[in-house]
């Protein structure tokens, strides 16, 4: 069982990437993690700890300057691209991890990859802490596509459903659509054709959403546009960023510098919590194998928990039950029809 990840995508590579797929072979020892990265730089950072770490050459690297379809088309040399090609001709490669750009990383899924049979789109589904202790809730789409139809959202909500099934041991998790309102007649001209439609669907499907509630933990997974579920993340993340500053701001004010210490030390569990890096990546669900994006700047923790993520979804068949699930909302349409 192999899992192949892009070298030198993210901030940090290839460093951070190369210590998070040591990790991850230390945790399980049926995996084996495979490179793609100039050799010489990925084998000076591994040093001789060689254990279930392989290697395969690639010269070039894409950036987030690159235009993403023809970066995948023309560097074919890049480590992103070696990768896809990897995990596209070998069954024993069961999926793919990578911290670069995710326009690159979305355009060789669907080019090299390719969907799911009944999948309208992949979705990128990311996953937030909430208040409730040990609970997690999931965005889907975050980013991956700006502009969205009915059926797209539709089959948004089944996978992300079954995935947060699979990573939190929870059947029939909650799932909402995010909206500018709870009742059911709020929102735009998508939303309000998306909400009947979703009552049919074989998920726990809960109704509307509002921003404010993403984080109570009364919602298991939120089901948006990428455009709106994109903003919606980053502001989510800007404010609890900008919330930890203001507390030690005014921490630092308080003239009881004793009281203020103690403060503080009631805030490190919080910002642990709010700490990205002990969540896994974000996959796009509904591709034909798995393929999951980190945060660009993932340190080695972050990715170790990425690849064991992968193998979680693989073991668990997330893909036989997308495909088996959308397969039934198809049969279910064409009834209909």
């Amino acid at each position: 069982m192999k899992v192949v990840v892009d070298g030198f995508g993210g901030d940090f590579a290839p460093v951070e990437v190369v210590e998070g797929a040591i990790l991850a072979v230390k945790q399980n020892k049926n995996l084996t993690v495979v490179l793609t990265g100039d050799k010489e730089k990925l084998e000076k950072v591994i040093a001789g700890r060689n254990e279930r770490i392989e290697i395969v050459d690639a010269k070039d690297a894409i950036t987030n300057d690159d235009q993403p379809t023809l970066a995948i088309r023309q560097k074919k040399d890049s480590s992103l691209v070696r990768a896809f090609d990897l995990l596209k001709d070998n069954d024993d490669v069961i999926g793919l991890v990578s911290a670069g750009s995710t326009g690159a990383v979305l355009t060789g899924a669907i080019l090299k990859i390719g969907r799911i049979k009944g999948v309208s789109r992949p979705a990128l589904c990311s996953i937030l802490p909430t208040v409730v202790e040990n609970k997690s809730v999931m965005i889907c789409d975050c980013g991956a596509n700006v502009d969205c139809k009915s059926e797209h959202l539709l089959h948004f909500a089944v996978m992300a459903s079954s995935y947060y099934s699979i990573m939190n041991d929870v059947e029939n998790p909650k799932v909402a659509l995010l909206n500018n309102g709870a009742e059911e007649h709020k929102g735009n001209e998508l939303t309000k054709t998306v909400y009947p439609l979703m009552k049919n669907l074989p998920i726990n499907f809960i109704g509307n959403a509002e921003a404010r509630e993403v984080m109570t933990g009364d919602v298991d997974v939120i089901v948006t546009d990428g455009f709106a579920g994109n903003v919606l993340l980053k502001a989510t993340e800007g404010v609890a960023s900008g919330m930890s500053k203001m507390i030690k701001k005014e921490a630092k004010k308080n003239p009881f510098a004793m009281i203020g210490a103690l403060l503080m030390g009631k805030f490190r569990g919080l910002k642990a919590k709010m700490d990205i890096n002990k969540y896994g990546g974000a996959p796009f669900l509904g591709c034909k194998k798995l393929v999951v994006k980190t945060h660009g700047s993932a340190n080695r923790l972050n990715f170790c928990n990425t690849i064991l993520q992968v193998v979680k979804l693989h073991e668990k068949g997330l893909n036989e039950q997308i495909e088996s699930f959308v397969s039934k909302q198809l049969k279910t349409e064409m009834t209909n029809d």
